[in-house]
């Protein structure tokens, strides 16, 4: 997500983002998150893949998405309060970045530019998985799909 689901990030916002407090994440072994449990943090994918699987409790999951370089992970959740929506997997050799839901939103709390920055991007994160839902509802293909991802 830097620029949410893999899309490059203004050069204010990813400067606001990497002056925050981030720590990496060391175990490579779990999930960064869990789809059902509640929200610890942001993510910040440094370098590699992460890949964000749907899962249901009686379905195993399937590949929602891939998210690169630069992807925000969890802020909608960190915002909200609400229980994580997917699961992140790193991928080998991937680097991740972490900062706890209370410190980031604090952050948020003293700096109203960065606050607006967040809310740009997670309107931007909605607009495109509206545009998402409507090419799998209307039976889009792939290609459709990525060009619906560059609509503003």
């Amino acid at each position: 997500m830097i620029g949410h689901r893999g899309t490059p990030l203004r050069a204010e916002l990813g400067q606001a983002l990497r002056s925050l407090p981030w720590v990496p994440v060391e175990s490579k072994a779990e999930p960064l998150f869990r789809c059902g449990e509640p929200p610890r943090g942001v993510y910040l994918v440094e370098t590699g893949e992460v890949r964000l699987w749907l899962t249901a409790k009686s379905k195993p999951g399937r590949c929602f998405e891939i998210a690169g370089p630069g992807s925000v992970l969890g802020l909608s959740e960190t915002m909200t309060g609400g229980d994580y929506k997917l699961t992140a997997e790193a991928g080998e050799g991937a680097r991740v970045s972490y900062i706890e839901r209370s410190v980031f939103l604090h952050c948020l709390r003293r700096d109203h530019q960065l606050c607006m920055h967040i809310v740009r991007l997670l309107s931007e994160d909605l607009h495109s998985l509206y545009c998402q839902s409507r090419v799998l509802v209307h039976g889009g293909s792939r290609n459709d799909m990525a060009a619906s991802r560059r609509v503003n």
